[in-house]
């Protein structure tokens, strides 16, 4: 096989990591001039700037009047630990996973707090459990978005509206990008650092009012650090949900989520954003489609990831090499055209591209030529060997 031809056209941004992902194309540390620097997070400033991010990520959401949503220490981990050490164990629960991060929390629960009755479902690498299977009036811990293996809920529909139990939903490669039913949703926890391009260690969790209602009723058997304390007395901590952090928050980073939060209002809001990741993983899609070589990892269409897709050599030469994938995700850094592409480090071996609304079309365009040419560059060179 003859080495192939290389594209003629490159990539402008050539980052599509799934997290710290894309920052926004209008990213500029000019704009961050305005963050109060030196000046403490508890000062006036400080405290309308935090409650400024709050108030702008509900509304752009489309959070529902009567949630709560704060700002909380330790990125996504944090804010979802936070609601597992603090909900479960008042009712059964099932802990339910489909790829590294879920299988993460799966830990925490049978490992970590040791729960007396939790069911574990978990699924292979792009499949998704029975849904439908599954007891709601139990507290359920999910995610929606599986960013190490491109595997996401479809929709809410499953949910029912008279559940009994929680649902503590990891979601933080879906929101921004996909439609969450807040209506079917107790906990959600995400962090800035994933669809809107923010900047890491900071998580989010927003609250129902039937979550709030559990932490006012319920006290943990074990103890809690400062950072998960989210009630005092018996009562809410309702200071955490107006911008009085837990503990001490960054503010350059507040300043750039603001920037963020104000881009995606600019590309038409939540609507916006969610086309721009469905048109950009449309790309890869179609790619795919035109290559009998590479797939998608995730089985079934209807869970395909928009965000953190994910795929796998089909090549029987080379299907599940992990060398080669690797050789291939090499090669387009090398070449600069795209860092950060490689499968996550559990998951099957394939690439992994970040189609998040950060992240423009037509860099994806001008990327695929380039994974096509590193896989035949990588065919090439193992047949001279």
């Amino acid at each position: 096989m003859s080495a192939p031809a290389t594209p003629a056209t490159r990539p402008a941004n050539p980052r599509f990591s799934s997290g710290p992902c894309a920052k926004p194309p209008v990213f500029a540390l000019e704009s961050l001039s305005d963050a109060p620097l030196g000046r403490s997070h508890r000062a006036a400033v400080g405290k309308s700037k935090l409650k400024q991010a709050i108030d702008e990520t509900a509304q752009l959401l489309g959070v529902p009047d009567g949630y709560k949503v704060g700002i909380v220490p330790a990125s996504d981990t944090g804010a979802y630990e936070m609601a597992m050490w603090s909900l479960l164990g008042a009712r059964p629960s099932e802990t339910l996973a489909w790829e590294s991060f879920g299988k993460g929390w799966v830990t925490d629960a049978v490992k970590q707090l040791k729960l007396a009755e939790n069911e574990v479902r978990e699924a292979e690498y792009g499949e998704i459990v029975d849904l439908a299977a599954v007891d709601w009036n139990k507290d359920i811990c999910f995610t929606w978005n599986g960013t190490t293996s491109g595997v996401r809920v479809p929709n809410g529909d499953v949910i029912p509206a008279d559940r009994e139990g929680l649902t503590i939903c990891d979601a933080t490669s879906a929101a921004f990008a996909q439609d969450l039913p807040w209506d079917k949703l107790d906990v959600t926890t995400f962090s800035w650092q994933k669809v809107m391009g923010g900047e890491a260690a900071h998580g989010v969790i927003v609250l129902s009012p039937r979550a709030v209602e559990r932490l006012e009723s319920y006290t943990p058997a074990w103890p809690l650090p400062k950072i998960f304390r989210l009630t005092k007395g018996g009562k809410l901590i309702d200071g955490i949900f107006k911008g009085e952090t837990i503990n001490t928050p960054s503010m350059l980073c507040v300043e750039d989520w603001l920037l963020a939060l104000a881009w995606g209002r600019s590309v038409g809001g939540l609507k916006g954003l969610i086309d721009r990741a469905d048109q950009n993983a449309q790309v890869v899609w179609d790619f795919v489609a035109a290559n009998d070589w590479i797939d998608n990892l995730a089985v079934d269409k209807a869970t395909w990831s928009n965000t953190s897709v994910c795929l796998k050599f089909t090549d029987p030469a080379v299907a599940g090499d992990a060398d080669f994938a690797k050789a291939v995700q090499k090669k387009l850094e090398a070449e600069g055209v795209a860092y950060d592409v490689g499968s996550y480090r559990d998951a099957p071996a394939g690439l992994r591209i970040w189609c998040g609304g950060t992240v423009e079309k037509a860099d994806l365009e001008a990327l695929m030529p380039w994974i096509d040419w590193a896989y035949h560059a990588v065919l090439s060179e193992r047949e001279a060997a």
